[in-house]
């Protein structure tokens, strides 16, 4: 599949960007349903055998359609990246989305079947070594986008961007209905990748408590820090005090992915991110009902701007 015939699958130029503990075969398969890309992360499944089965079902309910698995390329030595990255060889996903760390090998076994590689960056210098990598599209983690966070301006870095690379851009960040996704596009993205607004979705795997909080929250709540993860992420204030932290006062990390918190406290799991578009969710309807939304907006937006 090229990147073209991507997108002229997709109702609207929207990935329901893969979060961790948080999308599903649920997700993966109302989004593609709805007309838009869905994606996961191979580790939500706990065992490549439980992905095998999760990837089944996909394939299944979504026939032709394309989705997209995600997988952790940091620390490639370990068993379960090598058995998921063989399964997907078998498998043959037409989208994979890398993250943290160095996809080279990735890229030369998806490629080989024809797949396609998407590559998480948040900067202008790991741009480019993704680009050395041969990937085929970067996703731009923008300051504002939930979980592991960049602090790029989205105006600067696509237009930083645009001037080396003419190649597929997805842009993360704050983006969160239908005129964002217009001005996204306007400002040079191909496709934007939106992951708030669908963790607060009747299919997400997120708690009740949880997407309530991704409701109630706004983009003061939202907490940019180090100390969580080991790595900057947003997370949302709620989450933090309840279990049973100080937001302004959080531990101090240990290093990269070692961070300093209680013990049998874990991020993403006991302490939920949120990105700053969190402001514009007012309820957690289905994956459908949410893509409707933004398609209104989306053609709302068009037309003003062709008034303009």
């Amino acid at each position: 599949m090229t990147f073209d015939d991507l997108k002229a699958r997709l109702r609207l130029p929207v990935v329901a960007a893969p979060m961790f503990l948080v999308s599903g075969p649920d997700l993966v398969i109302a989004a593609g349903c709805a007309g838009i890309l869905g994606a996961f992360p191979a580790l939500n499944a706990r065992s490549t055998d439980e992905l095998r089965e999760w990837l089944g079902r996909i394939e299944g309910a979504l026939a032709d359609f394309p989705y997209a698995v995600n997988l952790i390329v940091q620390g490639t030595g370990s068993p379960r990246y090598l058995d998921d990255l063989a399964l997907i060889q078998a498998v043959k996903p037409p989208v994979v989305i890398t993250s943290v760390g160095q996809p080279a090998e990735a890229v030369a076994r998806v490629h080989a079947f024809g797949g396609l590689v998407f590559h998480d960056v948040t900067t202008v210098r790991h741009a480019r070594k993704a680009i050395e990598a041969g990937v085929d599209g970067l996703i731009l983690v923008t300051a504002g986008a939930g979980g592991h966070t960049g602090v790029a301006n989205p105006f600067a870095f696509v237009s930083q961007l645009r001037e080396f690379w003419n190649g597929p851009i997805l842009l993360g960040g704050g983006i969160s209905d239908g005129r964002g996704v217009l001005a996204a596009r306007a400002l040079g993205a191909d496709l934007v990748y939106m992951g708030t607004r669908f963790a607060a979705s009747r299919e997400s795997l997120a708690s009740d408590a949880y997407k309530q909080l991704l409701v109630s929250e706004t983009m003061a709540d939202v907490v940019t820090t180090e100390r969580v993860s080991g790595l900057p992420a947003n997370f949302l204030r709620g989450s933090i005090a309840r279990a049973g932290l100080d937001p302004d006062a959080l531990p101090e990390r240990l290093g990269v992915f070692k961070p300093d918190l209680p013990e049998g406290l874990k991020p993403w799991r006991d302490i939920w991110s949120g990105g700053h578009g969190v402001g514009s969710i007012v309820d957690a309807p289905p994956v459908a009902e949410i893509v409707e939304r933004l398609v209104a907006g989306y053609d709302a937006a068009r037309a003003a701007a062709k008034a303009l």
